[in-house]
C-alpha cells in the first residue's frame, strides 16, 4: 500500500445493544477517548454544544512515541441511529471537501444487537504522513501498513470499549 492508493480502514463489530444505545455514544465526541489509544481527548469549538452537522470539535491525540498534535473536525453528516461522519480540517475555516481525512461510524440493527461499522479514508489535504514519507520514500509501504495497523487497533479498541459501555446501560 502506498499513499498514492488513497488507503483507509474499517472496522466492524456487532454490539450487543439497540442502535439508540450505541448511538448515544458513537454521537458524544467524548466516548472515543476514553478508549482510544491515540485520541486524548476532545472538545466543541465555536460555541457548539452538541453534535450537529456543521458543528467543529477539537481532538486532541498523542502517541506512545511523545508525538502530539490537535485537529479540527467538522460534522459532515448526522442521521441519528444510522450514520455519524466528520471531516479533519487544517483550519475551521477551510471549505468543505478540503480535508486531512474524513472519519465515520454507521449503525445498522442486527438481531437485538447493532452492527457497528467505523472507519476512515484519506482526504484531498497531505498530512504529515506525507511528509514522513517523503524524507523516507524507500520505507513507504512500511510507513503506510504501520499507519494503518495502528489506525485498525486504535479503531478496534474504540469499538471494544463501546460495546462494553453499552452492555453496562
Amino acid at each position: 500500500m502506498r499513499l498514492s492508493d488513497e488507503f483507509g480502514v474499517v472496522v466492524e463489530a456487532t454490539i450487543p445493544a439497540p442502535p439508540e444505545r450505541v448511538w448515544e455514544l458513537v454521537a458524544d465526541i467524548s466516548t472515543s477517548p476514553r478508549f482510544s489509544p491515540e485520541l486524548q481527548r476532545t472538545e466543541w469549538l465555536e460555541g457548539a454544544e452538541g453534535p450537529a452537522v456543521g458543528a467543529c470539535f477539537a481532538g486532541h491525540n498523542a502517541r506512545a512515541d511523545g508525538h502530539r498534535w490537535q485537529t479540527v473536525n467538522r460534522i459532515t453528516e448526522l442521521s441519528p441511529s444510522r450514520r455519524f461522519a466528520w471531516s479533519v480540517l487544517p483550519d475551521i475555516a477551510t471549505a468543505q471537501g478540503d480535508a486531512f481525512a474524513h472519519w465515520f461510524y454507521e449503525l445498522t440493527p442486527e438481531g437485538a444487537g447493532t452492527r457497528v461499522r467505523h472507519g476512515m479514508g484519506m482526504g484531498n489535504l497531505p498530512t504529515p504522513l506525507h511528509a514522513f514519507v517523503a524524507a523516507n520514500p524507500e520505507r513507504e509501504e512500511a510507513i503506510v501498513e504501520a499507519r494503518l495497523v495502528s489506525l485498525r487497533e486504535g479503531i478496534g479498541a474504540v469499538l471494544e470499549g463501546i460495546a462494553a459501555e453499552a452492555a453496562r446501560a
